[in-house]
């Protein structure tokens, strides 16, 4: 068997076909013995569209079991799967395409790409509930059962993530990569043919695909899954499985329900969290009103996941991120490069089967990131206790994760300065009860008077949501050092209590 991660799922599956794979907004869509033959119709289509082993494919679209298998068939055919997110902007869709140079652009027909005069790249639509011009075509193509074999070093996916720079980066991640992860998660978290997950995360993320969907697709777990998080319909269904993964959004919102009981949660097994710090009061009140402790664990998009909290409930500390999992080293070292004691926090740097082989296209990004002995950056800062649990101090690269998703300062820095009016800006990101952190423009005007709610409309223009400023605060000048550059840890002390208690 190749070490393709098709390959991998397949075998593991074999003995499962009357078993639900897939079950969309309630209804069961495909068993696992369905599964091979709804992806060779995917993969017969990619082939009729020129793709071959090694192009790029680019998705925007939404969750719905045709991305699910439109995401296998790229892999099975031997190419590389790039999902985008769907809330990008045209002009965030075209500098991805002009960097990835995809053989296939894919997209629902209403969402923002630009324009086919703008940019060259065959193109074919995948709407968000599930139709579209490829699941027509595959529809009617007799299946391609065959997967192509492939090394674990070979690339499976390359996910952008937008730099200190504003530029993006694609950690380009391989089959290696992603099976050594979904191995190391199945084993820490305690996975079985038993369980049903309720999956509710965007497929475009490498949360919900490369966690949710894998650990289902690698346990022959049945997957129930909705377009996206939405607490009602989350409560309509969690009494038919035994995992919830979400984001700390996620959990403040279940919280609100008057119906979200110890009862309503009386099948589940494990609830997981992760793509943004879990408040420990989230944490206590969440224990307190179910029984469950959620499970806290820390990953990247270049790592995957990197450290869990213990699958015994007694071991999960609030507030940590638990230890590294198997096959996964973890180092914190001080500015000259040394190890740090216990309890000292300075720069996590990583290494294991689950790092990615580099950047995109980017030697300079990977020769500021990556060590000679093979350790990696991460960006984060934090200490190891003396028994190794892992707690996330801060991020050195100013990264903030609002609602579960990266938001880099720098890239909206750029683009808001150069608004008329506006004489320097820094971008901070501050606690929110709902999204873990909130991003907070802070600008210092040209002249007095200067209308803040103008920088709302441009970032509306230009920026995905979840990257879009919820407050700009104008004031005459930044607190800065003696060279000049803003402290922005006083801007966060400033406003830490902008929507939340101080």
């Amino acid at each position: 068997m190749s070490d393709n991660l098709i390959d991998i799922f397949y075998a593991r599956q074999r003995a499962y076909a009357a078993k639900p794979a897939l079950v969309w907004q309630g209804d069961v869509v495909a068993t696992f013995g369905d599964l091979p033959a709804q992806v060779g119709r995917y993969r017969a289509a990619l082939a009729q569209l020129g793709v071959k082993r090694g192009d790029r494919v680019m998705v925007k679209s939404e969750n719905s079991p045709s991305f699910v298998y439109t995401y296998l068939a790229v892999l099975a055919s031997g190419a590389v799967f790039v999902p985008m997110n769907a809330a990008y902007t045209a002009a965030e869709v075209k500098a991805l395409v002009e960097d990835a140079e995809p053989s296939l652009l894919v997209h629902a027909s209403a969402t923002a790409v630009p324009d086919a005069a703008e940019v060259v790249v065959r193109r074919i639509t995948l709407e968000p509930d599930g139709s579209g011009a490829l699941p027509d075509l595959a529809a009617g193509l007799v299946p391609d059962l065959s997967v192509e074999p492939m090394a674990g070093d070979d690339l499976a996916a390359i996910l952008f993530t937008s730099g200190t720079t504003g530029r993006p980066k694609g950690a380009m991640l391989t089959h290696g990569n992603l099976s050594s992860n979904v191995a190391a998660l199945y084993a820490t978290w305690q996975f079985s043919d038993a369980d049903a997950i309720l999956h509710t995360l965007p497929l475009f993320h490498a949360h919900g695909l490369f966690v949710a969907l894998h650990l289902g697709l690698y346990s022959a777990a049945t997957l129930r899954m909705l377009p996206k998080f939405d607490a009602a319909r989350v409560m309509e269904q969690l009494g038919q499985v035994s995992v919830f993964m979400g984001v700390p959004t996620f959990y403040t919102r279940l919280l609100d329900r008057a119906d979200f009981t110890r009862e309503a949660c009386g099948s589940i097994r494990l609830f997981i969290s992760g793509s943004a710090p879990l408040l420990p009061s989230v944490f206590s009140a969440f224990a307190e009103r179910t029984g469950h402790r959620i499970l806290e664990r820390y990953g990247m998009t270049e790592a995957l996941m990197i450290t869990s909290n213990a699958y015994a409930q007694e071991g999960r500390v609030p507030g940590t991120v638990g230890y590294p999992l198997p096959g996964v080293e973890l180092r914190v070292v001080g500015p000259d490069g040394a190890e740090m004691p216990a309890g000292e926090t300075g720069e996590i740097e990583i290494r294991g089967p689950n790092l990615c082989k580099g950047y995109w296209r980017r030697p300079e990004a990977n020769a500021e990131n990556f060590h000679a002995d093979g350790f990696f950056i991460t960006g984060d800062t934090g200490y190891k206790d003396p028994d190794g649990r892992v707690t996330i101090a801060g991020r050195s690269k100013d990264l903030i994760i609002s609602g579960g998703f990266n938001v880099y300062p720098a890239e909206l820095e750029i683009l808001l300065a150069d608004i008329p009016g506006v004489k320097d800006v820094a971008v901070i990101g501050v606690p929110h009860p709902d999204f873990g952190e909130a991003v907070v423009a802070v600008i210092t005007p040209e002249e007095p008077g200067f209308d803040g709610s103008i920088v709302q409309q441009v970032a509306a223009e230009k920026l995905a949501r979840f990257k879009q400023p919820k407050a700009v605060e104008v004031v005459e000048e930044f607190p800065r050092n003696a060279m000049g550059k803003v402290l922005k840890a006083e801007l966060r002390k400033t406003y830490a209590g902008l929507f939340t208690k101080a």
